[in-house]
Order: structure tokens, then C-alpha cells, then sequence
């Protein structure tokens, strides 16, 4: 009842299926985000007329003749079709559990997506789908006044003070697409970013040319210069709207052009028909800094789970012997 899907086309056939999902499930996203020894793998599950799918980062445990499951940056999770309100998943889990087992996987984690309702209801009992925090929602279904209400008093004003002095451009060339990304670069250095985030040229070139969702980069360019002030990422995908990778150029973060590009891809977004503009949270799921200025964008909080699940007790305690700390899968820590 379980099946592995690994082939492009045979993934996006079986994506196609399901009435919503998000970019973090597609196989170019997986395929764009996989490191080395990494394989990207969809689960798919039916029971009657009821269909789950699961998307992963299959991984070798170095030394061993273990894998485990992991998932994509962002947001991912099962997505699902025909799922009632009471789903019993016990006949899912136990053929999770013998999947797993049978294929050697001691672990599985991932991010789940805080617009799929259902997601712990399938997890149920396997393993947990605690809270890690909070991200920021603006109901692109309410009027432009309406969200415009949610935004804080400064970020109001500074929004408007941004508007005018500067204009925001969609990135429609190469030219343009370097300039954001060593935009993007710089904002990293500012920041001391950890290397995972100091993604290739070519990952960002690939982004723009997958077909299997639509990304839109947004350049806030001061009028009387003509220079680039800041830049960001959105990815679109059935009805929702990703805030991806952004950044600002350290000499124009007094003007806040973030704010800029936020407040534009509301309007845009919402003039296209879509529902939900995701500004995501804070770093690691915390309330910091960077969750209170999306915060000032929307009251609109949504709770934001991990999944965590430990197949083999046994060879998850071997592995993970004279490590402690919270995170998870604990033998992976440095």
C-alpha cells in the first residue's frame, strides 16, 4: 500500500493529484535542495478513497547499514486527499513502521506545514509533532484595506516613507537576478549566516526555471540612484505565496526596504487570486527579532510542528551514546 516514487515524472504526476500542496513537496525543490548522498523520495499511501503522500531526503548513516528520513528547508509534511475528520491511521502506520523497518531507516524527521490541518492527525502515534513555534500568515482572502489594518503603526509609516523614494522592479533578467542574489550574499555576511545558507548561483538560476512551481524575485530600487536597496524570493504554488530568501544591502537598512517588498507582493498576490502570503517565523522557531518584524506585518500567527520519530530505539541509542541535547536525530549533532 505504500509506494516509493523517485522518478520526476512519475512525482509530479502522482503531486498532481492531490487539491493542494506546496512547493516544499515538489521534486524540483527536493532535487534543488539535496546534498550529497542524499536521495529525494515521495511516499505515497491509499487506502480506499483516501490518499497521503509524504515527500523526503533519504539519507546513508555514515559507518552503518542505517538510513534516515529527513525533510527539505521549509515547510513539508504529508499532504492528503479525502482524509475525515476521525481518520483512524492505524492501517497507515503500521505499514509506515514496516516500510521503515524493512528498509533500515532508524529515524524520520521533518517540517510540517502549518496550513495542513491534518498533518498530526496521519502522524498520530508515530513519534511526536511538537510545537516549535509560530509564523506569520496575512489572509490574502480579506480586502487590501483589511490586511493593511494589521500592520504595526511604524511599519505603516515606514513603508510609506520607503514608497516614496523607491520603486520595486521584478527581476526579469540575468543582470537583474545577480544583483539580487549578491544582495542576498551580503544580507549573509551582515548576519555571520551558517554556510547551509550561502546557496550556489546555480541554485538560485535552477529555482527561476522550475516548472513545477512559479518564483517571482522583487528588487526595491531607489528612484534617485538607481541602485538595488534590497531584493527577495516568493514562490507560488496552488493558492499559497512563500516569503523564500531575501536581503537587504547593509547602507539602505535604515529606509527598511523589506518592508517594501512585502507590502508589493501583498498587493500583487492578492490581485492574482491567491489565499495565503506565508512570511514564515523567527530563526529555528523562535520569537526573536526577525519573528517580530513579520509580526508587525499581520496578527495572523499560525503554529508551526516538527515531526520526530525514532524507528529503532535500539540502534538510535547505540549511535547517538555519549551525545546529549535537544536535537534530533541526536546521533547527527556535532
Amino acid at each position: 500500500m505504500i509506494e516509493i516514487i523517485t522518478d520526476g515524472k512519475e512525482w509530479k504526476k502522482r503531486l498532481m493529484k492531490f487539491d493542494f500542496y506546496d512547493f516544499y513537496h515538489t521534486f524540483d525543490y527536493h532535487h534543488l535542495s539535496k546534498k550529497d548522498r542524499e536521495t529525494p523520495l515521495l511516499m505515497v499511501y491509499s487506502q480506499d478513497e483516501i490518499n497521503i503522500a509524504i515527500p523526503f531526503l533519504k539519507r546513508e548513516i555514515e559507518g552503518t547499514p542505517y538510513f534516515d528520513l529527513t525533510s527539505v528547508y521549509g515547510y513539508a509534511g504529508p499532504i492528503y486527499n479525502n482524509l475525515p475528520e476521525n481518520f483512524d491511521n492505524t492501517i497507515f502506520s503500521n505499514e509506515l513502521k514496516d516500510y521503515l523497518i524493512r528498509n533500515k531507516i532508524i529515524s524520520v524527521f521533518s517540517r510540517l506545514n502549518p496550513y495542513f490541518n491534518q498533518q498530526s492527525l496521519i502522524l498520530n502515534n508515530l513519534g511526536e509533532t511538537p510545537i516549535s513555534g509560530k509564523v506569520v500568515n496575512i489572509d490574502l482572502t480579506k480586502s487590501i484595506e483589511e490586511q493593511r489594518t494589521q500592520y504595526g503603526k511604524s511599519t505603516k509609516n515606514r513603508t510609506n516613507k520607503c514608497r516614496r523614494i523607491a520603486t520595486v522592479k521584478e527581476v526579469t533578467s540575468q543582470e537583474d537576478l545577480e544583483t539580487y542574489i549578491d544582495i542576498y550574499y551580503e544580507n549573509m555576511d551582515r548576519l555571520g549566516a551558517k554556510d547551509s545558507y550561502y546557496f550556489s548561483k546555480e541554485y538560485f538560476f535552477n529555482f527561476l526555471k522550475s516548472k513545477d512551481f512559479k518564483t517571482r524575485v522583487l528588487l526595491v530600487i531607489e528612484n534617485e540612484s538607481g541602485k538595488a536597496m534590497a531584493g527577495s524570493m516568493f514562490v507560488e504554488t496552488n493558492t499559497i505565496v512563500q516569503f523564500h530568501l531575501s536581503g537587504t544591502r547593509t547602507k539602505f537598512l535604515n529606509w527598511a526596504p523589506a518592508n517594501l517588498f512585502l507590502d508589493e507582493m501583498r498587493l500583487l498576490a492578492t490581485a492574482e487570486g491567491y489565499q495565503i502570503f506565508n512570511l514564515g517565523g523567527g530563526l529555528g522557531g523562535q520569537e526573536d527579532s526577525l519573528f517580530n518584524f513579520k509580526a508587525s506585518f499581520s496578527k495572523d500567527h499560525r503554529d508551526f510542528r516538527l515531526w520526530k520519530y525514532i524507528v529503532n530505539n535500539t540502534a538510535y541509542s547505540e549511535l547517538s551514546k555519549d551525545k546529549e541535547g535537544d536535537f534530533f536525530p541526536l546521533y547527527r549533532k556535532l
